[in-house]
């Protein structure tokens, strides 16, 4: 959590502390209920979408579907309201880590610890559906774990009765997350409770493979497989998984409904005889095991997962037939509007673009390189590319791009490039590329003949800074294929980021770590005494290391003098363990000298005087010479003489 320099209070009675997260729709704070005194979660609307009346709906709507879910495994709801026109929701705070969190951490559960934490989850889902409410958006940002290993599921978001039939999202989209999606999902049907069970399916065939079912380059490929495709056996990546628990699994994961459990609790009690030993009630099924199933796995080739964001993603239209749509007239009438907009604007689009736009070149078959230096000739910047087997061309030849050879194309404009790495893949270890500039992390993924995609995020994380890599998927030491793709998260031009810390580099590579986080050095230069960095090197910065700036700020660097002067403490008739401690503790060096004074026939272990002398002033790590009586060791006796009369 980070801490927040606005400790806005909202209702005067929730007063924000720190950050926890920012989701799809909302940013979620850590916040003091100064009423009760304590600590709870806020979650507020962004400002931008509190503007926008169906969002306003689709966050009332999560306040009002949760609070009535009254559960062990569901993040209960406290109080929901509105601020100077920013909605929030006040929920309980959960002390642990999302699913999500320790995904990305360790990849993988094990399968008993997979099947315990997906029965909690289909507890709660089945009590919700019991409620006449489908969560639709199941997936491990969502599922949060406490630290004794208690599940909570969270973000009821666009969860939606059972029994009403209007949509918050635009005519022709459905509102979701595409790795999770079910496939009666993906096609905009109606959907109930099986729908979250595919969904967590999914979570579990993540939890067990390391790596999502579907994976592709954006939410439509992703949610087209969902419709389409049969996954692949999770065992393909976890060779050790029990057949048991794959086959529940893949029960989950039957495209028709009717295939699948018919209710969460179905699900929880397969998840729990899996658990407790017992034979499960799919057992032996192999419907998932057909020659289809063989067939579609060879042809699935893995790319990037599209994250865990909510949002809108247009309407599949598959093979599945098994589920009726509603009629709706509005793609229709707004086909119609847009045609007519789209025919007032031919006449201003070829007067505006006529001096921008160009004939896409021919880059298929030419090396990558030759490629890119093609597209760069004509104004077109190079795009994601994609590596895929090809029998037919050589490796590191274009395949084809998009826009094709010969598309009218707008000057500036991206173009993705398909790349042959050869007859077959070969398997490759996905590297550590966080915190490398984004132009080596290309090259990098490049040379191991991995795609590539960036997306862009306007929250720094850690010291990131604009043009380096934040994050990566999959994470590095994932084992992957010559032509997956990893996607690249860079900070968006213009964010706010953490300012570098450049304390005890020399001038001029505190100017070169600052030049190449996209800042500017001042000409005015600052000075301050160090007593732990050489004079001339970087003491501090103004701003302070850490705070938040953005590209082409500029920033003063405050050099070092040299040490600083410091007062000399008093340590006459003080003995000579306690005027080392005392010096020592004031950055002086201390160095003894042992007196021949007279005085020091009656004074044993004492300082007599001190060079520099006491409360002036010398420079840190400065000797101060002592004259010292050492420890007075002589002993007198006393002679005793008897007399005999």
């Amino acid at each position: 959590m980070e801490p927040v320099v606005d400790q806005t209070i909202y209702s005067n009675r929730y007063q924000v502390t720190h950050l926890i997260a920012r989701g799809g729709m909302a940013m979620v704070y850590r916040a003091h209920d100064l009423l009760l005194n304590r600590f709870v979660a806020l979650k507020i609307l962004y400002p931008e979408l509190s503007v926008d009346r169906t969002f306003v709906e689709r966050f009332r709507r999560e306040a009002q579907a949760a609070a009535n879910l009254s559960h062990p495994n569901i993040v209960p709801i406290f109080d929901w309201g509105e601020e100077n026109g920013t909605y929030f929701i006040v929920m309980e705070l959960i002390e642990g880590t999302s699913l999500a969190e320790l995904l990305r951490a360790s990849r993988t559960l094990s399968p008993s610890k997979s099947a315990q934490v997906c029965a909690q989850v289909a507890s709660a889902l089945g009590y919700a559906h019991r409620q006449g409410v489908v969560h639709r958006d199941v997936k491990p940002g969502n599922i949060l774990l406490t630290p004794d290993q208690q599940v909570k599921v969270t973000d009821f978001g666009i969860a939606q009765a059972m029994s009403t039939e209007d949509n918050l999202t635009m005519a022709g989209s459905v509102m979701g997350t595409a790795t999770y999606f079910s496939p009666e999902q993906a096609e905009g049907a109606l959907v109930d409770g099986r729908s979250d069970v595919y969904s967590l399916g999914v979570v579990l065939y993540e939890l067990l493979a390391g790596r999502p079912p579907f994976m592709g380059e954006s939410p439509v490929a992703v949610a087209s497989k969902h419709v389409r495709e049969v996954a692949p056996l999770p065992s393909q990546f976890n060779p050790a998984l029990p057949t048991d628990l794959e086959a529940v699994t893949m029960h989950a994961l039957q495209k028709n409904p009717a295939d699948r459990y018919q209710t969460a609790d179905e699900f929880r009690s397969d998840l729990l005889r899996f658990v407790d030993g017992q034979p499960v009630s799919v057992a032996g099924r192999n419907a998932f095991m057909t020659d289809d199933a063989t067939r579609a796995v060879a042809a699935v080739t893995a790319a990037t997962v599209v994250g865990e964001r909510t949002q809108a993603v247009p309407i599949m239209s598959g093979p599945r037939t098994d589920i009726r749509k509603k009629k709706n007239r509005r793609p229709l009438i707004a086909g119609i509007l847009a045609a007519i907009v789209l025919l007032a604007g031919v006449g201003v689009y070829f007067a505006v673009t006529q001096k921008t736009t160009t004939n896409m070149p021919n880059v298929v078959g030419l090396s990558l390189t030759d490629a890119s230096n093609a597209l760069r000739q004509d104004g077109l910047v190079p795009g994601n590319v994609k590596f895929t087997v090809s029998s037919t061309v050589a490796a590191g030849d274009v395949i084809s791009s998009d826009p094709k050879g010969g598309d009218k194309v707008t000057k500036g404009q991206s173009v993705s490039l398909v790349v042959s790495q050869g007859s077959s893949s070969t398997p490759v270890t996905v590297p550590t590329l966080i915190g490398l500039s984004l132009t080596d992390a290309e090259a990098t993924l490049t040379g191991l003949k991995l795609a590539f995609t960036t997306e862009f995020t306007s929250v720094s994380t850690g010291s990131a800074t604009p043009n380096s890599v934040m994050d990566q998927y999959p994470p590095s030491g994932t084992k992957a294929q010559t032509g997956d793709v990893v996607t690249l998260t860079v900070l968006s031009p213009g964010s706010y980021f953490p300012l570098p810390n450049v304390a005890g580099s020399t001038v001029v590579g505190a100017a070169t770590t600052l030049g190449n986080a996209g800042l500017q050095v001042s000409s005015t230069q600052g000075s301050a005494c160090s007593n732990t960095i050489a004079k001339g090197n970087v003491v501090t910065t103004t701003p302070a290391a850490g705070q938040p700036v953005k590209a082409n700020e500029s920033i003063q660097l405050n050099v070092s003098t040299g040490v600083c002067m410091v007062n000399v403490p008093n340590v006459s008739s003080a003995t000579k363990a306690t005027a080392t401690s005392t010096l020592e503790s004031a950055g002086f060096v201390p160095s003894f000298v042992n007196s021949t004074s007279s005085q020091c026939a009656t004074l044993s272990d004492s300082v007599l005087s001190q060079s520099p002398a006491q409360f002036t002033q010398a420079p840190y790590g400065s000797t101060v010479t002592l004259q010292y009586c050492p420890v007075n060791t002589t002993t007198t006796t006393t002679s005793s003489t008897t007399t005999t009369l």
